[in-house]
This record gives structure tokens, C-alpha cells and sequence, in this order.
């Protein structure tokens, strides 16, 4: 077997609306990635209910999820978008992962720490095996490469931690079958033993760039969050335009004016992060936004940045009520995904059933 072809898997909770932070630091960019990569994007439903979910607003959820994907540039036709329920391989290789994941390993999930809280003893069974049932996720399809944000930075290096357990203690049987690809193919770069081989990637971070990290216009200092009670917070991509105007008019701001370079920011996180919006919106630095509008108080800056704000999210809020207006037509679209996506996933986990003993002709 030769090595792997780039591919690229990534996926978001139906828990919420999506929000402008999410599409300027991640769906934004997976437009990007499309040109240059085949790429599978999953609403990952399955991951939504480790946390009590209302099902009629989970339904609700996962077809805005689609919606907001496809009105954003998604598509599904050149792409694969599906949500995780519908390929059932996604949880049966999580089980085999369970296995080969270790306890320890799980405990030391900080994501897990800080959403079972103090209460750990009464969390879900599904939230502290999370990181597993990601990490089939994107093995199911063997992806290379997975675009991810601070806060999954660790589950991805278990996802890599446990393929490289699974090519360690099964790398007889899979050279014997015939399933493996050279190690140095995979990210094995410390390895020098040219005839070690393994059956699945150790997939690669793609890690976001500047300018994509959205803050709460509440509070400078907390990350745009759909969990924040306050609505003003955020701002939705199902907004429309005199809701986005009302929430940057009431975005939190210091009584100083805009410095006219990037260094005036420090310590001025709600001014650096209306900043970071209109540099992100309009594909400028910093730098470039502070030098324009240097000096200039923020009741000036305001209204030019829900202009901006306006003109790049209306056209996405406008496509999404356009296709939510047809819930049919969003569930073909996932269900085309999810065979496309059975597809590969099907082989993958048949491989791994054979790898590791278990009866499957």
C-alpha cells in the first residue's frame, strides 16, 4: 500500500446556534480547504448528546448546523457533509478504540475536567470517552489533516496516540494482511526502521491562523461561546441585519481611542478583539485597520464595523433561512453524505476487524 492521499475531516456540534466566531475560525477556513483538498465535514451529533440535549431542539440543531455549512460555501456535492448518527461505523470503531485507548490517557482530558465540573462522579460515561469516538471520527476515513482550535489541540494527540498503539500492537497482523503503509508515510518521523509499517495515519493538526480567534463582545477576556446566557455575546450567523448592527453598537469598549498600531491593544482586550473582527472580515491585518482609523473613538469605528459585519454575514443568514425553509432537502443532502461516507468508513472498520481478530466475511 502506498502512502496516504491528503484528507482532510472536520466537524461541529449541532449544540446552539453557530456563531460568527465559529465561522471566522473555523468554516471560513474550510471553504479555503476545499480548493485544494477532498474534504468531509460531519454535524457530530453522537458527541452533541454526551451532554443532555432536548431532542426536538437537537433535531432543530443539526439541520442549522447543515444549513449554515452549505449557505458558507460548503459543498456537499464535490465534499462529503453528514452527520455522525447516520454512519453507525463511527460508533463501532470507537468501541474498538475504547479498548485500546488506556484510563489514564482519558483522565487527563482537560476538556473533560472543566465540563464534568466538580460533579465528575455524575458525568456521562460518553463525555469522558469523547476523545475516542473523535478519534474514530476522523480514523474511520484515515484522515491526514484536521483543522483544529486550542481547545481540541489534546484530543488530537490522543487521536494520534491511539493509532500509533494500534500500529504498535497489531503491527504483525497488519504487515501479514497486507494493510500497512510505511511509517515514515504516516508522521513516524522518529522512526528508522524502513520496513516498519502501520495501518493508520498519525493524523497532522492544521492549526488556525492568526485573527480567528473570536472573543464575547461582553467580555474581551472569554472566547465567543452559543453556551453564553447573554445573546448579546455573540454574534449568530442566523442574525439578521439590524441584530447585528444593535449587538456591535453594544459591544463592550474602553473609553479610549484606537491606538494607530497593534502594540496600543495590550491590555485592551474588548478593543483588541472588535479589531480582530473587521481585520478578519475583511482579510486585512491589524496593523492596516489601526493605521486607517488610529485616533478615532470607537462611536466612529462602530458603525464602519457593523457595516462590514452586515455585508459579509447577511448574505449567510439569508441562504440559511432559504434552505431551512426545506428540512427534506437538507435531510437528502446528509443522507447522500452519509453513504458516501459509509463508503470509506465501511472498508476502514472491516480492516480493523480483521486486524484485530474479530470474525467479519
Amino acid at each position: 500500500m502506498t502512502a496516504f492521499k491528503p484528507l482532510v475531516f472536520s466537524g461541529v456540534q449541532p449544540t446552539g446556534n453557530l456563531h460568527l466566531g465559529n465561522y471566522l475560525g473555523a468554516i471560513r477556513r474550510w471553504v479555503a480547504l476545499q480548493a485544494d483538498h477532498p474534504c468531509l465535514f460531519c454535524v457530530v451529533d453522537l458527541h452533541a448528546i454526551t451532554v443532555w440535549q432536548e431532542p426536538a431542539d437537537l433535531e432543530r440543531q443539526i439541520r442549522e448546523v447543515t444549513a449554515a455549512f452549505l449557505a458558507s460555501g460548503i459543498d456537499a456535492k464535490k465534499h462529503i457533509l453528514f452527520n455522525q448518527s447516520r454512519v453507525p461505523e463511527h460508533a463501532e470503531l470507537a468501541w474498538i478504540f475504547n479498548c485500546i485507548a488506556r484510563l489514564g490517557w482519558m483522565n487527563r482530558m482537560t476538556q473533560f475536567k472543566d465540563k464534568a465540573g466538580k460533579d465528575r462522579e455524575n458525568a456521562s460515561l460518553g463525555l469522558l470517552a469523547y476523545p475516542s469516538l473523535m478519534a474514530a471520527d476522523i480514523l474511520a476515513y484515515r484522515a491526514t489533516l484536521v483543522p483544529v482550535g486550542e481547545d481540541q489541540k489534546q484530543h488530537l494527540e490522543l487521536t494520534r496516540d491511539i493509532a500509533a498503539k494500534f500500529n504498535h500492537d497489531f503491527a504483525d497482523r497488519i504487515h501479514d494482511k497486507g494493510l500497512g503503509v510505511p511509517m515514515t508515510s504516516i508522521g513516524d518521523r522518529e522512526s528508522d526502521d524502513d520496513t516498519a509499517q502501520g495501518y493508520f495515519p498519525l493524523t497532522e493538526p492544521l492549526i488556525e491562523g492568526p485573527a480567528t480567534r473570536i472573543m464575547s463582545l461582553k467580555d474581551g477576556s472569554k472566547k465567543m461561546s452559543k453556551s453564553d446566557p447573554s445573546d448579546l455575546s455573540r454574534i449568530n450567523l442566523t442574525d439578521d441585519a439590524d441584530t447585528i448592527s444593535k449587538k456591535i453598537r453594544k459591544a463592550k469598549t474602553d473609553p479610549a481611542s484606537l491606538p494607530s498600531e497593534p502594540k496600543g491593544l495590550a491590555g485592551r482586550p474588548e478593543a483588541d478583539n472588535l479589531v480582530g473582527i473587521y481585520a478578519a472580515l475583511a482579510d486585512r491585518t491589524k496593523a492596516e485597520i489601526l493605521t486607517e482609523f488610529g485616533g478615532r473613538p470607537f462611536s466612529e469605528f462602530k458603525p464602519v464595523l457593523a457595516d462590514l459585519a452586515v455585508e459579509k454575514l447577511s448574505p449567510i443568514a439569508d441562504e440559511m433561512r432559504r434552505i431551512l425553509a426545506d428540512p427534506a432537502e437538507i435531510d437528502r443532502t446528509l443522507r447522500d453524505g452519509a453513504e458516501r461516507a459509509r463508503a470509506i468508513a465501511s472498508q476502514t472498520l472491516s480492516d480493523v476487524k480483521s486486524i484485530v481478530g474479530l470474525l467479519n466475511n
